[in-house]
């Protein structure tokens, strides 16, 4: 998306759709398409013609990125976008579009915030992996200093690093892993400190990786003795692991070998026969066969379609001390992450991150990630365009599954209650006006990841997981330490 672009504008391409298809003609939402002109239509004219750019003001960035973030979740393409505006006109077209979602309310939302930045040079953390594409590729492609802030991200070499920088008050901010900011307001493993996920910065994209001496052992049920490794203990990937390894009945704790590895030395680990295999975030997956050291066995996303994994965690004293900071910062990285999930995007968001200081990556690997087009190691070419997603909303009953995982498998101790946790922890209120204040539901993508109902229920592989039903849930497995 070019910013100086303007979305209003019927003779030009703001989006560079080039390969728009014929099958997007008939996008037009029914309640634009049936608008008829009213007297709004003057006022609209007028705003129009006040409106001006300036690529090194923040602010009217700022409003060019709302405008264009709403005019996308509407039509879609460039196509759809000019045909409507040849044929209806611009003052027209912005009258209908203002009635249903207030350009003047979004823009004066983050002008105020704006204008009270209490903090305008950040440090936030981050680990090496595409997880977090939305911080390193925002960074890369100046998403931060679009909004007007000035941030610095800092490679980190683990979560355990990640989680003591944070508690230390060396980050503003941090890539985190999902479960990381409960166990840190719980006190499990550290201290407790107050920190909150403010957003998922992806879903999916994780994996499970097999050396490969093993690819005669592709069934689960033969993995007994088996070594393998996560990045965290308190992660997505073990949560992930325990709960398929032992729908297969192995028990994790007793059955198999589950270690504890950074991510950038989980190829090498495989390579050395340290561990027999490893259930990690990408690059790694991809990287092993791209070395010729191992093959995907099965794509987290089938286990879980759309999980949270990683997310954008900061501190509740952060938010309370710098709440319009706060505002601008989300909003950055919710642009980022808006951007990257269109597929046209994903290129340029491997391309920027392969250097040295971000994810130090061949962009081959990187676009077969992000693109979803990629050998599995095994003699296949696979092409699955959700191999990695960034859908930002932390919908509650992600917190309350991750919850439950922890109590099932004895991380948490003590009796909690789930709700009231998760409320705590996992910031869907916040996320979800900033998100509709951007826009960010993409239909064009099927960005539909704002659930009807605060704690909507998943099918976690196979089983049918009810937030109202906790206890119940983990009880039914029959392998558990809880």
């Amino acid at each position: 998306m070019n910013l100086q672009n303007d979305p209003f504008d019927p003779n030009i391409d703001v989006w560079n759709e080039c390969g728009e298809r014929g099958k997007s003609d008939e996008a037009v939402p029914t309640s634009v398409a049936d608008f008829v002109v009213s007297p709004k239509e003057q006022e609209s004219q007028e705003f129009l013609s006040r409106r001006s750019f300036d690529s090194d003001d923040p602010q009217s960035v700022a409003h060019r990125a709302i405008e264009n973030s709403v005019m996308k979740g509407v039509f879609q393409t460039d196509l759809n976008r000019r045909r409507f505006l040849k044929a209806v006109g611009s003052s027209a077209t912005f009258a209908a579009i203002n009635a249903m979602i207030p350009f003047g309310s979004l823009q004066a939302m983050v002008d105020d915030a704006m204008k009270k930045i209490e903090k305008k040079e950040l440090k936030v953390g981050f680990v090496p992996i595409t997880c977090a594409t939305p911080i390193i590729g925002g960074h890369a492609l100046g998403f931060f200093e679009k909004y007007g802030l000035k941030v610095d991200i800092i490679k980190t070499a683990g979560w355990a690093v990640a989680r003591d920088k944070c508690m230390n008050g060396e980050y503003d901010a941090s890539h985190l892993l999902a479960p990381m900011p409960a166990a840190m307001s719980m006190g499990l493993g550290s201290t407790s400190q107050d920190w909150r996920m403010v957003t998922n910065v992806n879903t999916n994209g994780q994996a499970i990786v097999l050396a490969n001496k093993h690819k005669n052992r592709n069934d689960p049920k033969l993995w007994k003795g088996f070594k393998f490794g996560v990045p965290f203990e308190h992660s997505m990937h073990n949560l992930l692991l325990r709960l398929y390894v032992a729908e297969h009945g192995i028990d994790p704790d007793r059955d198999i070998q589950i270690r504890v590895i950074p991510p950038p030395e989980m190829v090498a680990n495989l390579r050395a026969e340290n561990v027999d295999g490893y259930l990690a975030p990408d690059p790694f997956n991809q990287r092993a066969v791209y070395d010729g050291v191992g093959f995907i066995h099965k794509l987290t996303k089938d286990i879980w379609d759309q999980h949270p994994c990683c997310c954008f965690g900061i501190s509740q004293r952060f938010i309370d001390e710098n709440p319009n900071t706060f505002i601008v910062l989300l909003t950055a990285i919710l642009d980022a992450t808006n951007t990257v999930e269109v597929s046209q995007n994903r290129v340029a968001f491997a391309e920027a991150m392969a250097p040295r200081n971000y994810l130090n990556q061949p962009s081959a690997v990187l676009k077969q990630i992000l693109t979803g087009v990629f050998p599995d190691g095994l003699g296949n070419i696979k092409r699955v365009p959700d191999r990695i997603s960034f859908m930002p909303y932390p919908a509650q009953s992600m917190g309350v599954w991750i919850l439950s995982q922890m109590k099932r498998w004895g991380y948490i101790q003590n009796e909690i209650n789930f709700k009231t946790v998760s409320d705590d922890i996992f910031l869907s209120t916040e996320a979800g006006k900033a998100m509709e204040a951007m826009s960010d539901k993409n239909r064009n993508v099927k960005w539909t990841d704002i659930p009807a109902s605060k704690y909507p229920v998943y099918d976690v592989y196979g089983k049918e997981f009810d937030p109202n039903k906790v206890i119940e849930y983990i009880n039914g497995f029959s392998i558990k330490r809880s």
